[in-house]
């Protein structure tokens, strides 16, 4: 479909198409809100899809003032604030401590998962057994 267009417009129109799909994917997730809250339809759903295409479109223009260009990881970064069900690289460098995984990012996007060694090791030194405080009994004659 887009074979004749170069790389500019071919980036444009796939902004502009996830943009749709932000304001849809934020308009649809409140349609019980709104009956709920005894807001009109089409109001809940414009004003939700109008914040996240405001929140990507914002993220859009900081990346762009800061080097006048948008690369591919601004314009994904951008779009995962919105999604919360996206992987970003800063949620595979939290996993990765957590795990003590190594996670390596394939050039075509997809991930790889092996297990190094934890950076964190545990101590050895024992730890003293804390007191627990007396167990309370209930008095029968409270009131």
């Amino acid at each position: 479909m887009f074979k004749s267009l170069s790389n500019g417009t071919k980036l444009f129109f796939n902004v502009l198409m996830r943009i749709v799909a932000a304001f849809t994917a934020s308009a649809l997730g409140v349609i019980g809100a709104g009956a709920v809250a005894h807001i009109p339809l089409v109001k809940a759903m414009a004003v939700a899809g109008i914040t996240s295409v405001a929140l990507v479109v914002e993220k859009l223009a900081r990346g762009f003032m800061d080097d006048g260009k948008l690369s591919m990881d601004e314009i994904n970064a951008a779009f995962a604030s919105i999604d919360s069900k996206a992987t970003t690289a800063a949620d595979l460098q939290v996993e990765a401590r957590q795990t003590g995984a190594a996670i390596t990012i394939n050039p075509d996007g997809t991930t790889v998962k092996s297990q190094g060694t934890p950076s964190v090791t545990a101590d050895a030194t024992p730890v003293a057994p804390v007191e627990s405080a007396p167990e309370a009994t209930l008095d029968p004659n409270y009131n």
